[in-house]
């Protein structure tokens, strides 16, 4: 269970971004950051018991930076207002598909897959979403997967606007073949955040979301 103290940092730290805040509430920062931590050590472990792809993770190497990459951002706030963490096969920075935790207050949530895959890796799940399309879909309608996510994320950001080229424009899997991300996500409530049951749905949402990532993996490794 997460700390009041850490959302409530989050909460501060989105009505005070700047350095000088910043560096006023350093120790509060690596509290919540340290609590966070210690939120995903135990989440990896409980994940790692059916997925063993996590087996070597620590949970201090799959956090992102506070730090926001404000080169090429209108908006120069220099924090951003949230705690990641990627739980993926080879760490954060594999490629592989895994499993995500968004802290933050108002816009918490779970989920995992992969996003924005490089073209040869996209141009793999495709194939494999194409040849595999029954396997595919009896994953995706699961009836823990579908109580959970319901469907695949499918906003502009993370999909074509028409059927790739090399698919037929009728192809029964078109749907899944415009997309440039594959990612199933659940949104977690403020309220349940400090709850007792948040790592227990934790678990069970990514129980649910472990075969599509294996069925990325497969794809992405062949």
């Amino acid at each position: 269970m997460l700390q009041a103290s850490t959302v409530g940092f989050l909460k501060n730290l989105a009505k005070n971004n700047d350095k000088s805040w910043f560096d006023a509430h350093r120790k509060q920062y690596d509290d919540a950051k340290g609590d966070y931590c210690q939120f995903i050590d135990v989440l990896i472990d409980r994940i790692s018991a059916f997925d063993k792809d996590l087996d070597e993770l620590q949970g201090k190497n799959c956090l992102f930076r506070i730090n926001r990459d404000v080169r090429f951002s209108k908006d120069k706030s220099p924090y951003k207002t949230n705690f990641g963490a990627s739980l993926s096969k080879g760490g954060k920075k594999s490629g592989f598909a895994g499993y995500y935790f968004h802290l933050e207050p108002g816009k918490s949530f779970f989920g995992g897959g992969v996003w924005m895959p490089e073209p040869e890796k996209v141009k793999k799940i495709r194939q494999e979403i194409d040849y595999c399309f029954d396997e595919f879909s009896g994953i995706i309608k699961q009836k823990a997967f579908k109580s959970i996510y319901t469907d695949l994320y499918s906003g502009e950001d993370a999909k074509l606007s028409r059927i790739p080229q090399g698919f037929e424009k009728d192809n029964p899997a078109g749907e899944y073949l415009k997309l440039k991300s594959w990612l199933a996500m659940v949104e977690i409530p403020d309220a349940d955040l400090l709850s007792k049951s948040l790592l227990t749905n934790t678990v069970k949402a990514a129980k649910a979301l472990m075969p599509l990532n294996k069925f990325l993996n497969r794809a992405i490794e062949e």
